[in-house]
């Protein structure tokens, strides 16, 4: 084995890789996929390199650029009925089509949504000694700084860094925040807040449900916050910055700066999710999805992120969802039982919230749907 100068082990040749050696290695540093960077890295360290994502990119030879996931106006939402009426329609046609889609005019300040990216990126870029004191790998932290939650389960590690922080129902006391964000994540949530409280209303009303069905569901009720640094890669064609999962979470509101990357599978093509100025992107997660609540009539959909040269990217996901130490006495989420029917049976059986989340810390992207673990009568290649 061979330690070199960015503190990564790499085999002398490749009978002799170590894959745990060189994913301790880079995980001691602490620096994260920046520190490599940092360190001149030309090449990226075995660990990395997405073989089925190269096979794949071989493979597709005719890949729709036509395709956009919807765009929905939210401006008229409360000033027009029959404009309601058509919105609610289209968020409704989104969910079941597409599980993706894009708002404007949904009232969070443009000022504030570039701040959050700005902020979110100078906490990336401190000095390693600074944001070595977040970092860690116990999820039941509030506040966590660290490169791959699932460095150790995944097969192969993502080009990326993640702060993540858990603003509700019981965020951490402000000075446990890191104070170059601070003020703008504690604004931000509660203004995504607001925002997924009217998203949750839509949803019920498409559902044919009571418009508070959602929200008395608690599907409003916890927040969990990652904002992610994607560096620039010197061989992005070999590596990804997400590999393809679905979000663990009832929904989903994410931000995305210029250089975008983000991309969805849709009827078997991936769709490119380009930067809207002002605009969120919404998606439905395995808690919904169809997922264990609305019983697939909405999607939870595949969707990654692609490595770039440029960089750095800055991305901040909120997604709408209790974590492990919110659930000591979680409630079971099953399909709501008015959607179901000797037509429509269940899909899916009951868990808690923490058992599902558990499940996705434990799997990583392990590349297996993630709700294939909750579904009921399973077929034998299940």
């Amino acid at each position: 084995m061979v330690l070199t100068e960015n503190g990564i082990v790499q085999a002398a040749n490749k009978s002799e890789y170590d894959r745990n050696s060189e994913i301790k290695a880079f995980d001691d540093t602490k620096a994260g996929v920046k520190g490599l960077m940092e360190a001149g890295l030309k090449k990226i360290p075995r660990m990395f390199i997405h073989e089925q994502y190269i096979l794949e990119k071989k493979s597709i030879s005719d890949r729709s650029d036509e395709l956009s996931i919807p765009v929905i106006d939210l401006e008229w939402l409360n000033k027009d009925a029959s404009a309601r009426i058509e919105i609610i329609d289209k968020v409704k046609e989104a969910c079941e089509e597409w599980g993706f889609f894009q708002i404007v005019n949904h009232g969070v300040p443009i000022s504030l949504m570039d701040k959050v990216l700005d902020d979110a990126r100078k906490f990336h870029e401190l000095e390693i000694e600074v944001k070595k004191k977040y970092y860690s790998r116990d999820i039941k932290k509030k506040v966590i700084y660290n490169s791959n939650f699932d460095l150790y389960q995944a097969s192969t590690a993502n080009w990326r860094d993640t702060l993540s922080l858990i603003m509700a129902p019981h965020p951490p006391q402000p000075q446990e925040l890191p104070q170059v964000c601070r003020e703008t994540m504690m604004e931000y949530s509660k203004e995504v807040k607001k925002l997924g409280t009217i998203i949750f209303e839509l949803l019920s009303i498409a559902l044919g449900l009571n418009p508070n069905h959602l929200k008395d569901m608690d599907c409003a009720k916890g927040l969990f916050v990652t904002a992610n640094y994607y560096p620039a890669c010197p061989e992005p064609d070999l590596t990804l910055g997400i590999s393809s999962h679905t979000d663990i979470a009832f929904l989903s509101l994410l931000l995305q700066d210029q250089i975008g990357g983000l991309q969805i599978l849709h009827k078997n093509q991936w769709v490119d999710v380009p930067f809207s100025p002002g605009a969120l992107i919404v998606n439905i997660g395995d808690l919904m999805e169809a997922s264990l609540i609305t019983n697939a009539k909405f999607k939870s959909v595949y969707h990654r992120v692609l490595a770039n040269i440029v960089g750095p990217r800055i991305s901040v996901g909120f997604f709408f969802r209790m974590h492990i130490q919110e659930n000591s006495n979680s409630r079971l989420y099953g399909p709501i039982k008015e959607l179901l029917s000797k037509e429509n049976p269940p899909i899916y059986r009951e868990a808690t919230g923490e058992e599902i989340v558990a499940c996705r810390y434990k799997k990583g992207f392990d590349g297996v749907p993630l709700l294939s673990h909750f579904k009921l009568n399973k077929s034998p290649l299940e």
